[in-house]
């Protein structure tokens, strides 16, 4: 069984910057790629970063030059280091594992959130 487990979340100043982390189970981060996805009242969840296996990354347009996806295999733990942080930044943050298995079937876990909120 896969948990994820996020922390981090809280009230910040537009312009401030905040640290999620992701800590997942053991062994995970060398299997699944893990993507930060975030989710705002009324709108759908998108996708916001990813870091594979292999240590490929990949950003939403919106966050690239401010956000940064990085893994620490030893604690088994991504983190999402948000920096120059905007009021629309606000939602809740939400970690996903996922992976393809050589059938083509689909492996997803998530993590229960953590509140981000930017405002003055």
């Amino acid at each position: 069984q896969v948990q994820l487990v996020e922390s981090g979340g809280g009230l910040v100043q537009p312009g401030g910057s905040l640290r999620l982390s992701c800590a997942a189970s053991r062994g995970i981060l060398t299997i699944y790629t893990i993507n930060w996805y975030r989710q705002a009242p009324g709108n759908q969840r998108e996708l916001v970063a990813a870091v594979t296996s292999g240590g490929r990354t990949n950003y939403a347009d919106s966050v690239k030059g401010r956000f940064t996806i990085s893994r620490e295999d030893a604690k088994n733990t991504v983190y999402l280091q948000m920096n120059s942080l905007k009021p629309e930044d606000t939602a809740v943050y939400y970690c996903n594992a996922n992976r393809k298995n050589g059938l083509g079937q689909t492996f997803a876990y998530w993590g229960q959130g953590t509140q981000v909120t930017v405002s003055s």
